[in-house]
């Protein structure tokens, strides 16, 4: 099916969004596990994956609409030298989706793809749970301080 030009545009920036993500979230995570908070490695690995199964979803959306997936484009990343601000950067990215996945489904749905505006509030949901989960870590880091919390973050053996 032929897909509007805005919106194959559109799918290609949020992929680029996506595959970036990905990264910041890979290096956060294998920081997190080099630093020995291996609960927070294995909860920001799963996030990547996350954003993986979005990239999935927008390659297969733009295939659809017989688009060309771009998936050579990435966009800065911000790797957080510590745990709190590698959360405030994922804030900052997170924020950023979740306004971009707004203005998005206006575009659908502006548009009359209803398709792609049922994908993206999918995504939407997803997004506003992760910057809901940054929230409660980054209030977490404020009542009981940043060691505190860090030290629940070491599994045991």
């Amino acid at each position: 099916m032929k897909g509007n030009t805005k919106i194959i545009n559109m799918l290609n920036d949020r992929l680029a969004d996506e595959l970036t993500a990905i990264n910041q979230y890979i290096v956060h995570s294998e920081m997190c596990a080099n630093w020995g908070y291996e609960k927070l490695h294995h909860t920001i690995e799963k996030r990547a994956i996350e954003e993986m199964k979005h990239a999935e979803k927008l390659i297969a959306r733009l295939l659809f609409l017989e688009g060309t997936p771009v998936v050579s484009k990435l966009n800065k990343m911000f790797i957080g030298a510590n745990v709190e601000q590698q959360f405030k950067n994922d804030w900052n990215a997170e924020s950023g989706a979740i306004k971009d996945y707004n203005d998005d489904i206006k575009l659908a749905v502006s548009v009359g793809d209803n398709g792609t505006r049922e994908m993206l509030e999918a995504i939407l949901v997803d997004e506003e749970n992760h910057i809901d989960w940054l929230e409660a870590q980054l209030d977490q880091i404020k009542q009981i301080g940043i060691q505190n919390y860090l030290s629940q973050q070491i599994e045991k053996a």
